[in-house]
């Protein structure tokens, strides 16, 4: 570049107020962006990422290799102790910030980047928590969050491994339990029958994220000889009889995060158990995904950036022809092509993050989104190391395998493109 050409040598030449409104500092847009939070927000996500720099990536792609040899309970005891899965409410009864007033999605879409940018697993291990938690919070009644919200709490906060499992997917109702018309068609298989005193629930999850691991399950199950409209959320623990965990299920990505098979056969829970009203399950699972997608839509933003800044390292540390990779103009396009996608995707979520309450437009809007635009950055990635990218010891090979789960769970992107236009049905568009 031709000598006084460059931002700040320019910015020289103009007057005090000029070079005032003249913004040449070279800071990334991490930090630029961490600056537009409120205060309580931004500590929490310097936090997150001290956390997941220093005892999630170092981990990575040895908990990829073989998970079931990795303590996924110890990490998830230390992001307990050091408050991050206890973030729904403030203090006395959680650790939120009392940032979280002006948005209950913001923290965990903050922490959602930072963990998943160092591990797409082991991050989906610990946030999957928050998704077992959170029906006991939406379904906004004094014993599922003053009581039972409260005790799960409490043992993380002593050092105890309380994860807590959210368990909607059957063997033959996966996403379409997900969205309206395709509940109304859902082979449902677990079902509850009132006895006295309680429930007695039986039949199979699957695919459930922390099933082997977790304490807690938010379980949902239809009642005997009816369908999926009387839904209801039972709070499971393991100690019940009859109640086991079965396959875990091997997987393309995401691995750090078990998919396991939960089995009941004539498990008694009682009626102090049941999360909301008998038949609200439909209702509060609804309510759930309003919560969760922004998040998962933030666990595809953190792999993509993960890639990106593996991307970044690799171009800056290699040559071709004698010349660094990073002076080329074709990968300077690329990089910037990627950087832009991230910014777009992040701007979409802080968007959705906005509302004080989630709907189901913005959410779906955010998990389509950034699920479909992080596959687009990893396979970025992957171009730009060539053959490199296909490695093992490379964390865009990772990368490019995690992401692609995205696309699929929390309801696959087609189901939330439906929910995306049914929730504007009978509004303007």
């Amino acid at each position: 570049m031709v000598t006084g050409l460059k931002p700040a040598e320019a910015s020289a030449r103009l007057g005090i107020v000029g070079r005032l409104l003249y913004d040449t500092e070279a800071r990334s847009i991490w930090d630029r962006d961490t600056e537009l939070l409120p205060w309580g927000f931004r500590r929490k996500r310097r936090l997150y990422r001290q956390f997941a720099a220093k005892e999630i990536a170092p981990y990575a792609l040895i908990a990829d290799k073989d998970p079931h040899g990795f303590d996924a309970k110890a990490l998830f005891v230390k992001s307990g102790l050091a408050g991050f899965q206890t973030e729904f409410l403030t203090w006395p009864f959680g650790t939120a910030t009392l940032s979280v007033l002006s948005s209950l999605l913001m923290p965990t879409i903050l922490k959602a980047e930072e963990f998943c940018s160092a591990c797409g697993g082991l991050g989906l291990m610990l946030l999957a928590h928050e998704l077992g938690i959170a029906p006991l919070f939406v379904s906004g009644t004094f014993s599922g969050i003053f009581k039972w919200q409260r005790k799960i709490y409490s043992e993380i906060l002593k050092g105890e491994p309380a994860i807590a499992a959210f368990a909607i997917t059957e063997p033959g109702a996966g996403s379409d339990v997900e969205e309206t018309e395709g509940a109304a068609k859902a082979a449902i298989n677990c079902k509850a029958r009132k006895v006295p005193g309680g429930w007695r629930i039986s039949g199979r999850k699957v695919f459930i994220s922390d099933g082997a691991v977790a304490k807690w399950v938010t379980l949902f199950a239809a009642q005997e000889g009816q369908g999926i409209e009387s839904w209801t959320c039972f709070l499971i623990d393991k100690s019940m009889p009859g109640f086991s965990a079965g396959r875990n299920e091997r997987k393309m990505g995401q691995r750090g995060a078990d998919a396991s098979e939960l089995i009941l056969e004539d498990v008694f829970v009682p009626d102090d158990r049941v999360i909301g009203n008998v038949g609200s399950g439909w209702a509060i699972c609804r309510n759930v995904l309003n919560y969760s997608r922004g998040p998962v839509g933030a666990i595809a933003l953190g792999i993509a950036r993960g890639a990106f800044e593996s991307a970044v390292k690799f171009c800056k540390e290699n040559r071709l022809a004698n010349k660094p990779l990073m002076e080329y103009q074709d990968v300077q396009l690329a990089l910037a092509d990627m950087l832009m996608k991230l910014s777009a995707m992040r701007a979409t979520l802080w968007r959705a993050a906005s509302y004080r309450f989630p709907f189901q437009a913005a959410a779906a809007i955010a998990k389509v989104f950034c699920g479909d635009t992080a596959w687009q950055v990893c396979n970025q990635a992957m171009d730009l190391l060539g053959n490199h990218g296909y490695l093992h010891t490379n964390r865009v090979e990772k990368a490019a395998r995690d992401v692609r789960l995205n696309l699929i769970y929390e309801g696959t992107n087609q189901i939330n493109r439906l929910a995306i236009f049914e929730s504007q049905l009978g509004a303007e568009f």
